[in-house]
């Protein structure tokens, strides 16, 4: 099966998917042997990756696009890619579509926020007008070559200009064409309902842990009525808080010696990171 129709598929199933955020190959590898359906990784953690720098609109297209290329040749599970807002007018949302699909992502969505951008649980957010996002919609719709690429669109009209906007954007990014509409930022379990209730198409959550939205178990959120929840920053918290602590052993104490046990060890990483799959594949060729 295409990951594009699978990730299609885990969508529309009645289970909520999880999809926990990457912020590069590696991290990805980690989601997929834990046993994950599907990875997901958005700006935020890419410029924190890449450029050590917070999510306001640094990053450019063919960056991401290399980024994603390189963590759908690390695994075996569909990738939802981060689009932002398209980098521009129609046209330039009709190239990032190509470009993402040739770098093989399952999925990706685009925003309506002006560019440059913030993460979406940032204060200082605007957002265009919805016929301008209707209209990037319509040309995402119209690039795709794969029919099973799925296109999610994301508004953040809530904090902008409140719960029934975010709403009634919501349904018209849906009739555009978009297969997943997420409304960011909804900060009680009322609106989170409210969303799910108004909302014509499949949803998706975005739990980020000391953001906007109250961080509900994925149990909760299905009930509510999402289909899909993102993680997009824990392993990149998660990597920031062990490499700190990690460090301070080292500068204070001049060894790593102490800190083995929360360390995998070399063997251990060298069969998580396939080392041995090469090996042995090396060797069919002499």
């Amino acid at each position: 099966m295409k990951k594009t129709t699978l990730f299609r598929k885990l969508i529309n199933d009645p289970e909520i998917l999880v999809l926990p955020g990457a912020h590069d190959a590696l991290t990805a590898r980690v989601i997929e042997k834990t046993g994950f359906k599907a990875v997901t990784c958005g700006g935020y953690s890419l410029a924190a990756s890449l450029l050590g720098k917070p999510d306001i609109g640094l990053l450019g297209m063919k960056e991401m696009a290399d980024q994603y290329r390189n963590m759908v040749e690390a695994v075996d599970i569909p990738v939802f890619a981060d689009g932002d807002t398209g980098y521009g007018d129609v046209n330039n949302v009709m190239r990032t579509v190509r470009e993402y699909e040739k770098a093989g992502v399952a999925g990706l969505f685009i925003e309506d926020q002006v560019f440059p951008k913030r993460c979406g649980h940032m204060e200082g957010k605007n957002v265009i007008p919805a016929e301008e996002m209707v209209a990037k919609i319509r040309a995402a719709v119209y690039a795709r070559e794969d029919e099973d690429l799925v296109l999610m669109a994301r508004t953040d009209a809530l904090a902008v200009h409140g719960i029934d906007e975010a709403i009634r954007r919501g349904n018209l990014y849906a009739e555009a064409g978009a297969d997943l509409i997420f409304i960011e930022a909804v900060c009680t379990v009322e609106d989170m309902k409210r969303v799910n209730a108004g909302i014509s198409k499949p949803t998706l959550a975005n739990m980020i842990e000391g953001g906007k939205s109250p961080l509900l178990t994925n149990k909760e959120l299905e009930e509510i009525g999402y289909n899909a929840v993102v993680y997009p920053c824990t392993l990149t918290y998660a990597v920031t808080k062990a490499s700190l602590e990690c460090m301070e052993v080292l500068k204070n104490t001049g060894t790593t010696a102490g800190y083995m046990s929360n360390l995998v060890s070399f063997e251990e990483f060298f069969r998580f990171i396939g080392a041995e799959e090469i090996r042995k594949k090396e060797k069919t060729f002499y």
